[in-house]
């Protein structure tokens, strides 16, 4: 496993470069993450994107797929690929905090 600094912070990563532990995220590593992703600013329709995708993963123990993300979010697909170009629901993971999910290449 490799690490990440972040605010002077240490932080483990899996092997897709997501976090290993979501319980190290906040919202302050959130938008140094979304940087890393040049995002330069999470605005509220990003943040509708990733708190749907915390609760789905503390509810269910798994990331939600871009279909569900386009289908439960309340953001249609384009507005997520404008949110979150080149992969949306990966890019909109590791920025939650949470590992890649299941469907994603």
């Amino acid at each position: 496993m490799s690490t990440v600094e972040v605010l002077g912070k240490q932080l483990e990563l899996d092997a897709d470069g997501n976090l290993a532990n979501p319980e190290d995220w906040n919202e302050e590593i959130a938008k140094e993450l979304a940087k890393q992703e040049g995002i330069d600013e999470l605005t509220e329709r990003h943040w509708m994107v990733i708190n749907f995708m915390r609760k789905e993963y503390q509810e269910k123990g798994d990331a939600p797929s871009i279909r569900k993300l386009t289908k439960q979010s309340g953001v249609d697909t384009k507005e997520l690929y404008q949110l979150f170009p080149k992969g949306p629901a990966k890019k909109a993971a590791r920025i939650a905090g949470l590992p890649k999910p299941k469907g994603c290449i």
